[in-house]
């Protein structure tokens, strides 16, 4: 039995929202599931934690409906269940906040709240009571502290308040039961604390939350009961109070896992990448980048905070070539990189780690081998008179995989058929890879979103290595504490705008949330009142 496994656990009786006992669940040439026990209690918030592959997503998949288990059962408040969709886990009361957003960004909050959910619309005389739908909106916004403007488009908010329609879009529809799928990894750490607040609104009002996340820190801050899940098995039942993150951890990944980034102090070198007044548009046209400048030297690691929408995207995209810049310019080693092509950036030695794997990062459709050669494909040894060379290709790629622990280690696998976490570690294994030409300089963006604590250690320590070999690194990323970890220097913005420079060890995680919320460092203030 795992540490803290409570004894009752063994045979959870009628105080358990959920029962899922013996659940396996097997894809091709995966067993995703193998017989798991989870066990929730009414009115407690559970965290599910685990490594990429251990098999949490697939669990509450089934849970909500979007996979039928192979074997075992599942009991709901006692009653034996069986899901073919979502739809049939909602009519049980349960709702899931999924971590990409639901939404519909040309409608109101109201019409995004009510869409789906026909069983619980008003009805007025043969038409839609969207008055008496409204109301129920801000009953249950003012209920759990959810402030949201009913009215508003979605594409006018910002991510902290889509989140709250997501959660009120579950309450609407009569969840007794929320699923959290990585609900912080879009937030500030006010918008985080102020998440939370409503969690425990949510549990004292009687709801049960079933909460994933990688972050150990806000599994000790708001949870009751953890369980640890790797390679999908159940591997430790704990009481949240009598357990801490190292524990959590070793269950997790199955050895001593290193929780803070160690780095020494490193003198950066000479200027890499230089960024002046830049400003570009977003796809709609309106200006996302505004004025930014920006530099990156040899040997240090510079960190873009913000929250997500705020032109982190279009920065990295015009920086690496990928979108048209408006104005301003980008040189990388005094080279003007402004107006150069994707290729030509790299050929520099400008590599990229793109924050949508899927759109930027990987095609879908080809195999492990020719994915981990992207970019590099025109580069000897893996092509010669325009022709790959197979061999080297596949060579390279099993040393690739198994170095940066791909799973599964089949290089023939399709890019789509891996999971999120690993597709990710492919794309960042490609793209910090020396082989077979070095880069200089790498823009990373969001370089750990959907890896385990493992894969978030290998990763963090592949980027100190770089940056001690000389290498300048621009980092973009959501979590705040990867930022303040591996950053030399942090840079801030928000809506576009640099709201101040800072170093980590002059500032707190609150003070640079603030900033990432609009407000600017004071120096900085004066400064941008003196240049307009």
């Amino acid at each position: 039995m795992a540490p803290g496994t409570a004894e009752s656990e063994a045979a959870p009786g009628k105080d358990h929202a959920i029962v899922m006992k013996a659940i396996t669940k097997q894809f091709p040439g995966v067993l995703a599931n193998d017989h798991v026990d989870f066990f929730v209690k009414r009115g407690e918030i559970h965290a599910l934690v685990g490594e990429n592959g251990a098999g949490k997503s697939t669990l509450v998949n089934q849970l909500y409906g979007f996979h039928l288990p192979d074997d075992g059962k599942i009991f709901i408040n006692g009653e034996e269940v069986f899901f073919r969709s979502p739809k049939d886990a909602i009519r049980k009361n349960i709702g899931m906040v999924h971590q990409h957003f639901m939404l519909v960004d040309n409608q109101t909050v109201t019409e995004n709240v009510i869409l789906g959910s026909e069983i619980n619309l008003p009805v007025l005389k043969g038409f839609l009571d969207r008055k008496k739908a409204r109301n129920t909106l801000v009953s249950l916004s003012k209920q759990y502290g959810l402030v949201v403007n009913p009215d508003a488009f979605i594409e006018d908010i910002p991510v902290g308040m889509q989140q709250r329609v997501e959660i009120i879009k579950t309450l609407y529809r009569g969840a007794d039961i929320l699923i959290f799928d990585e609900p912080t990894a879009v937030l500030t750490p006010q918008e985080t604390e102020e998440l939370f607040k409503v969690m425990r609104l949510l549990k004292e009002g009687g709801k049960t939350i079933v909460f994933i996340t990688h972050k150990l820190n806000e599994v000790m801050a708001i949870t009751d009961r953890v369980t640890v899940m790797r390679l999908g098995k159940v591997t430790g039942r704990v009481d949240t109070k009598d357990t801490n993150p190292r524990q959590l951890a070793n269950m997790m990944v199955g050895r001593e896992v290193l929780l803070r980034v160690e780095k020494k102090e490193h003198e950066p070198g000479d200027l890499l990448l230089e960024v002046n007044k830049l400003s570009v548009h977003d796809n709609r046209g309106l200006q996302a980048v505004k004025d930014v400048s920006l530099s990156v030297k040899e040997g240090e690691i510079v960190g873009i905070a913000g929250v997500a929408g705020n032109g982190q995207s279009e920065l990295v995209e015009a920086i690496t070539g990928l979108r048209k810049v408006g104005s301003g310019k980008i040189r990388m080693s005094g080279v003007d990189i402004t107006d150069l092509s994707t290729w030509e950036i790299r050929e520099i030695g400008l590599n990229h780690v793109p924050e949508d794997r899927l759109k930027r990062g990987l095609i879908t459709k080809y195999p492990v081998y020719f994915n981990s050669i992207l970019g590099k494909h025109k580069d000897e040894p893996f092509s010669k008179d325009g022709f790959l060379m197979l061999k080297n290709i596949r060579d390279y790629a099993k040393d690739l995989v198994e170095r940066y622990d791909v799973r599964p280690r089949n290089i023939n696998q399709l890019g789509g058929n891996l999971s999120g976490g690993n597709q990710q570690k492919l794309i960042v294994a490609r793209e910090l890879d020396d082989k077979p030409r070095p880069s200089r300089c790498v823009v990373v963006a969001q370089p750990t979103r959907g890896l385990d604590i493992g894969a978030i250690e290998f990763i963090h320590k592949t980027l100190i290595s770089m940056r001690d070999q000389g290498i300048g690194i621009l980092l973009v990323s959501m979590e705040l504490d990867e930022i303040f970890s591996l950053s030399d220097r942090i840079i801030v913005i928000y809506e576009g705008e640099i709201m101040g420079e800072v170093k980590p060890d002059e500032i707190t995680k609150e003070e640079v949330g603030l900033m990432m919320a609009g407000q600017r460092k004071a120096e900085e203030a004066v400064k941008w009142s003196d240049e307009r």
